[in-house]
């Protein structure tokens, strides 16, 4: 057995059953565990998924909302124990796979028009 395999089979062991099917544009709900002292709770973080990179266990992706008038990005990695769920609210229509160009968009100007199938 050469290192490669060995890190396939850690690697495996660490991945999630049930991942969520979720794409780039979809508006998402992750529900995150924060522990707080001896204390732990659930908060929810909902906004627009800017890009997915990375594979296997170590994949992330990020998510933007706009808090305030205040843009706020959060990127998890998609097979943490600290994601509890990831909950797709809307389909969003988009022909690229990083959203990066929402960055400078406020208002309408950074929708992103919905999937209907």
């Amino acid at each position: 057995m050469n290192a490669t395999e060995i890190m396939r089979s850690i690697e495996a062991g660490q991945m999630k059953e049930a991942v969520p099917q979720f794409h780039v544009g979809d508006t998402v709900k992750v529900y995150g565990k924060i522990i707080e002292g001896n204390r732990e709770r659930i908060q929810v973080f909902e906004g627009i998924v800017l890009k997915r990179q990375g594979s296997s266990n170590r994949e992330t992706f990020t998510v933007r909302k706009l808090s305030n008038g205040i843009g706020v990005e959060k990127t998890w990695p998609l097979h943490s124990p600290n994601v509890e769920k990831v909950e797709v609210i809307r389909r969003g229509k988009v022909r690229r796979a990083k959203l990066n160009y929402l960055r400078g968009r406020v208002g309408k100007r950074a929708k992103v028009k919905e999937l209907v199938k």
